[in-house]
């Protein structure tokens, strides 16, 4: 074999053993790429992108830790304690919430790829969040009326934990902007006011007004400044003029002269209707009104006789029979001036009848 051929067989095995060396150490799978976090408060979330490509067919997986940065400093620490937070999991961020990490210290955190068993190079970034990170605003905001003005009352913004913000961040303060409401909807000019306290009153306000507020958090020495709260709108109070006291009492009166008539109203109606049933204004049928008559000519039913009536008393009946009527016969004249045969004419008898 010439040396020609021998040095291109040399160079071909040198490759092979370029690649497969290459393929032990696992320095073909790329590294995650803009490692980030998310933060709000002492809520920590590490973030990186991965290439959609770079596993090929094979499923990817990432490997999540952090370590204090003082203790890569000592140089008589062979190996620092790195901690896991999240071990060879798919998604593409690791919440560190739960680990509490120290909001004035230092940390590295690091991540790693993992495709079919081998390992890409740890993509690394320290972290302070005393000045990384991001400051929450006031967790509640509440208005109250104080006559013409108005009280506002904040919350601090909580940690994870549900403790105040100035534990971490004592010189915390609050920039409050707040503006009348105007009713055809236009903007009207903001006033400003910084408050180191978590009450305030507003002062300058007119009464009887809509006013509406947002505040935001504010921390100078790192220029932390939060988004602003919702706007919270509310109205003013005041006295009340005479002429809304006048309505006042007109309209309670108004409101107590209906009801009383309603009520008598009810009442009447009611009772009528009650004498209605019990006393009907309609005339009874005339052939009901015979049958029930204790006589034809006679208006008062016989089930509804007058007491008078009713307490008549009889202590005995007694039926008499009709008179007998007697008849007399009286003679003719002549019979009469003739004396009947066998009497004398001027007997003395008496004579009976």
């Amino acid at each position: 074999m010439s040396a020609a051929p021998r040095h291109r067989v040399a160079l071909l095995y040198g490759l092979l053993l370029l690649f497969f060396c290459g393929g032990a150490d696992g320095s073909e799978v790329p590294p995650p790429q803009n490692v980030t976090t998310k933060t709000l408060n002492t809520n920590y979330t590490l973030s990186w992108d991965w290439a959609p490509g770079a596993a090929g067919t094979h499923a990817v997986t990432f490997t999540t830790q952090y370590v204090p940065r003082y203790q890569l400093r000592f140089k008589k620490k062979k190996t620092p304690n790195w901690i896991t937070a999240c071990n060879q999991t798919s998604h593409r961020s690791c919440d560190l919430t739960r680990f509490n990490l120290h909001y004035l210290g230092i940390f590295v955190l690091r991540v790693q790829a993992t495709v079919d068993g081998q390992h890409s190079e740890w993509a690394q970034k320290e972290f302070c969040p005393d000045k990384e990170a991001a400051l929450g605003p006031p967790s509640n905001v509440t208005l109250a009326p104080a006559g013409s003005d108005l009280d506002v009352v904040l919350t601090d913004p909580l940690t994870s934990n549900n403790t105040s913000m100035r534990e971490h961040v004592p010189d915390l303060y609050y920039h409050v902007q707040y503006w009348e409401r105007q009713a055809d909807g236009q903007a009207s000019p903001h006033k400003q006011l910084r408050i180191n306290t978590t009450m305030v009153t507003l002062p300058g306000l007119k009464a009887w007004t809509w006013y509406c507020v947002r505040v935001q958090s504010r921390y100078d020495f790192y220029s932390k400044i939060s988004d602003f709260t919702v706007p919270h709108c509310m109205q003013t109070e005041g006295s009340i003029p005479w002429w809304n006291i006048f309505l006042y009492f007109l309209g309670s009166l108004l409101f107590f002269f209906l009801i009383v008539l309603g009520t008598i109203y009810s009442l009447f109606r009611c009772c009528k209707t009650v004498k209605d049933v019990l006393n009907p204004s309609d005339q009874m049928p005339s052939h009901l009104k015979k049958y029930l008559c204790s006589s034809p000519g006679s208006d008062i039913p016989r089930l509804l006789t007058p007491d008078s009536e009713s307490e008549l008393l009889c202590e005995g009946v007694t039926i008499c029979p009709p008179p007998a009527v007697l008849e007399s016969h009286i003679p003719p004249a002549e019979e009469l001036a003739a004396p009947p045969s066998g009497l004398e004419p001027n007997s003395s008898v008496r004579h009976s009848c």
